[in-house]
C-alpha cells in the first residue's frame, strides 16, 4: 500500500529540519573549536568556564571576549551574507553562477569602501576622523547600489534579460575594478598598505561596536528574505510560470536585490573581499537538501557560515603566528570548483 502523500512530505521536512539541526550544532562546535585555538591555547573547560562567567584568568578571558569571539561572529555573520547573495542572485537569475560578485555588487562596494580608505573623507564630503568605519560601510552600500542598479537598468533596455544581466554585471564589475585600481595607483604609501590588506580580505577589524549594528541588520535582512521563499521557488520555474501563479517578479526582483546588496556590500566594507563563498554554499545546499528555498536558503546561510569559519581558522592556523588572508583561502577552494561548474552541463539543473 503506497504511503499517502501528506506523510511523504512530512518525513521529507523532518529530514530536512534535522540537516539543518546538524549543519547549526556543527557550527556551535567549530565555532567552541576555532575559539579555542590560536597563539594562546585555551582548554575547552576553560573556555566553558569563561564563557558562563566563571572565568579564573582575566587575560585569558580577554582574549576570548575581545579579540576572538568578535572574529568568529564576525566570519559567521559574513559567511551567511555571502551565501544568502548568492543563493537568492542564483534564483532571480535562474544562472548556477550567480553570486554577488555577478551583478558587480562585491566590486561596487569594494570601491566605494576602497575610495574612503584611500580619500579619507565619503563621497559627501564628511570626515572619517570622526565617523570611523561607518562611513566607509555607507559608501560600500552606496557604491554596491549603484552597480546593481546600473546592471538592472541596461538590462532592462533589453527586455531584463538574464543574459544581458549577467553580461552588463561583468562590465560594471571591471569598470569599478578598474577603478579600484586607480585608486591603489594613485594613493599615498600608508593608504596603498591598507587598502591593499583590505583587498585581500579577513576578520582583523572585528569589534563588537560593528557586530552591534552587522547582527540586527543581517538577521532582519534575512527574515525578509525569507518571506519571499516561495515566491522564488516560483521564479526558479520561469517568469511565465512565477507570473502565472500570481508573483509580482518585477518587485521580488528588486527587494530581493536591494537586501542582498544591503547584506553584502556592509560586510564587505568591513571584511574587504572574500570570493566564492556565495556560489560554493548554494550549490552542496542544492546538493543535501533540495531547491526548496524555505530550507535551501537557511542551509546556505549555515554553510556559507561553516564554511567561511573554517577557512579563517586554517588562515590563522597553517602558517602561525603569521596569518594568512582569509580571502586566499577561500579562492584556493572556490576557484577549482567554479571551473567545475563552468565544465558541468545538467540540463536538470533547477530540477
Amino acid at each position: 500500500m503506497q504511503r499517502p502523500i501528506q506523510a511523504i512530505y512530512q518525513g521529507s521536512v523532518k529530514s530536512k529540519l534535522l540537516i539543518l539541526t546538524s549543519l547549526f550544532l556543527l557550527l556551535v562546535l567549530l565555532t567552541l573549536y576555532a575559539v579555542s585555538q590560536g597563539a594562546v591555547e585555551v582548554a575547552l573547560p576553560e573556555l566553558l568556564a569563561i564563557l558562563s562567567g566563571r572565568a579564573s584568568d582575566e587575560m585569558t578571558a580577554y582574549i576570548v571576549y575581545e579579540i576572538r569571539l568578535p572574529r568568529m561572529v564576525m566570519s559567521i555573520i559574513t559567511g551567511v551574507s555571502l551565501a544568502c547573495a548568492g543563493a537568492i542572485m542564483q534564483a532571480i537569475l535562474r544562472n548556477p553562477l550567480a553570486d554577488p560578485f555577478t551583478l558587480g555588487v562585491s566590486s561596487g562596494a569594494a570601491f566605494g569602501a576602497a575610495l574612503a580608505i584611500v580619500a579619507g573623507t565619503s563621497v559627501f564630503g564628511i570626515n572619517l576622523v570622526s565617523s570611523g568605519q561607518w562611513m566607509i560601510a555607507l559608501n560600500a552600500f552606496v557604491f554596491g547600489c549603484l552597480a546593481v542598479g546600473a546592471v538592472y537598468g541596461i538590462a532592462k533596455l533589453k527586455n531584463s534579460s538574464t543574459t544581458v544581466l549577467l553580461l552588463a554585471g561583468v562590465a560594471i564589475g571591471q569598470l569599478f575594478s578598474a577603478g579600484v585600481s586607480g585608486l591603489k595607483f594613485f594613493s599615498n604609501n600608508e593608504a596603498l598598505k591598507d587598502l591593499v590588506v583590505w583587498l585581500m580580505g579577513g576578520f582583523w577589524g572585528a569589534k563588537w561596536q560593528v557586530l552591534h549594528i552587522l547582527l540586527p541588520l543581517v538577521i532582519i535582512s534575512l527574515v525578509l528574505l525569507l518571506k519571499y521563499a516561495w515566491d522564488l521557488n516560483s521564479l526558479c520555474a520561469g517568469e511565465d510560470v512565477a507570473r502565472t501563479l500570481g508573483v509580482n517578479v518585477k518587485q521580488v526582483r528588486w527587494v530581493c536585490l536591494l537586501l542582498v546588496t544591503l547584506m553584502a556590500s556592509v560586510t564587505i566594507a568591513f571584511t574587504g573581499i572574500i570570493g566564492f563563498i556565495g556560489l560554493v554554499a548554494p550549490h552542496i545546499s542544492r546538493i543535501i537538501i533540495g531547491t526548496d528555498y524555505r530550507f535551501l536558503l537557511p542551509c546556505s546561510c549555515l554553510l556559507g557560515a561553516l564554511l567561511l569559519l573554517l577557512s579563517d581558522t586554517a588562515a590563522r592556523m597553517v602558517l602561525s603566528p603569521i596569518e594568512i588572508p582569509v580571502g586566499i583561502i577561500t579562492a584556493l577552494f572556490g576557484a577549482p570548483f567554479f571551473v567545475y561548474l563552468l565544465l558541468k552541463k545538467r540540463k536538470d539543473y533547477w530540477a
